[in-house]
Formats: C-alpha cells, structure tokens, sequence
C-alpha cells in the first residue's frame, strides 16, 4: 500500500493530497505520543520493527505494492499510538530502502496507521473477550478489515490525483482483496496468541492454553 515517491507530486491535486496527508499524518502522531506511555514506548518499538520486516516484502504494482502490514494486530494493542510507531518504520525504511520518500511519508503514515485506529475502537472489546472463538474472529477482521481499509484509502488516493492513476488505483484494490484474508489469519492467529501468553497488552484475562485444557479435561 506504499506509494511511490514522486507519484502524487506529478499532478496539482496529487500535490494537494501530499499536504492533506502530512497535516493529518502530523496530527495523528501528536496525539499517538500524547497516549504513548514510557511503559508502552518499549512495545510500540517491537510492533514497529515488525511493521518494518513485513512491509519490506513488497509485490510493485504501478506506482503502489501489495504487502502484508499487521496493521490491524498493531492497532488493537496501540491504538492512536499506532501513528508513531509506524511514522518511525517508514521513515527507517525511506533511509534504508528507499522505500516511499520524504514528500510521500505523510499520505503513507495515514494510508498505514489511520485503520490501525479504526480497528482499535472496531474490534478491541471483542479481542478481549473470554471465548477463544471470539477472539480469534476479532484478530481476524482486525487484520483484513485494517488492510481493506488501507487498500481503499491508497486506491482513494491515488484515484483522486488524477484520471492517469485511476486504474491503477482500481487494480490496487482489486488485488489486495485476497491479500486480506491472508492478513486476516495472521492477525486472528497473533491475538489468540497474545490473549494466551501476554494477555496484558490487551488488558483482558488470560485464555486457557491448549495444554491446560487437556489437562483438565483428563482431570474431569
């Protein structure tokens, strides 16, 4: 869901989204460190460096890339802090990879981290929830709707800039649709997991793991 740098800069109303994007990348990443606590900093670094790795395995499409994102997972455990921690994956990769740039990093932050918040009220009450069934169900449409929802807004985007990217931005919907399902799964996966093992981080009770209930059920 990157894009390009110097794609949006070639026409007038691609130059008025790169300000659009910044102003409200900008504003998302104050109020993200405004509920950025110190004790939360050191899990908002790990979740992005994993934002970081799974990004960097792009498929180019145009001037956009299909790619997995975890952005739905990152949101239910950070809610607007979801802004910094991607802010800072982005701009390590611009340095590192040349991957987006410095006039596009704003329009990517938000394209990245808006739905990350959108699932955090969205899904994180039923994340919690004490039957596994559940949980899994809200990790699953954390994860597919946070990327459907990054699709629409980069194919938005790009659609908006002008009539030469509105296919491209068509096409980039399209095929991040499957993709969803693949982010889905990992993300239902990833919150049974936590709910398991760290189930602080989502402030909620423990679920039981596999083991305990075999235990208990040989004991029954």
């Amino acid at each position: 869901m990157h894009i390009y740098e110097g794609i949006l800069s070639a026409t007038p109303q691609g130059q008025i989204l790169l300000i659009g994007g910044a102003v409200a990348a900008a504003a998302g990443t104050a109020i993200g460190l405004r509920t950025l606590t110190p004790q939360r900093i050191p899990q908002a670094a790990l979740l992005s460096a994993a934002f970081f790795v799974v990004s960097l395995i792009p498929v180019p499409l145009g001037p956009t890339a299909v790619h997995l994102v975890l952005i739905g997972p990152m949101g239910l455990l950070l809610g607007w802090a979801v802004f910094p921690a991607v802010l800072v994956a982005l701009v390590l990769q611009a340095v590192f990879f040349s991957c987006g740039g410095p006039t596009a990093l704003g329009v990517n932050t938000l394209i990245m981290a808006l739905p990350g918040v959108a699932c955090y009220y969205l899904f994180r009450r039923p994340a919690a929830a004490a039957q596994e069934g559940k949980v899994f169900w809200a990790g699953f449409l954390a994860g597919a709707v946070g990327l459907v929802f990054g699709a629409l807004l980069s194919a938005g985007i790009l659609m908006a800039a002008g009539r030469e990217f509105q296919a491209i931005g068509q096409l980039s919907l399209l095929v991040h649709l499957p993709v969803a399902v693949v982010e889905g799964l990992v993300g239902g996966s990833l919150i049974v997991l936590l709910r398991k093992v760290r189930p602080d981080l989502l402030d909620a009770p423990p679920l039981p793991l596999a083991a305990e209930e075999v235990s208990k059920e040989g004991h029954s």
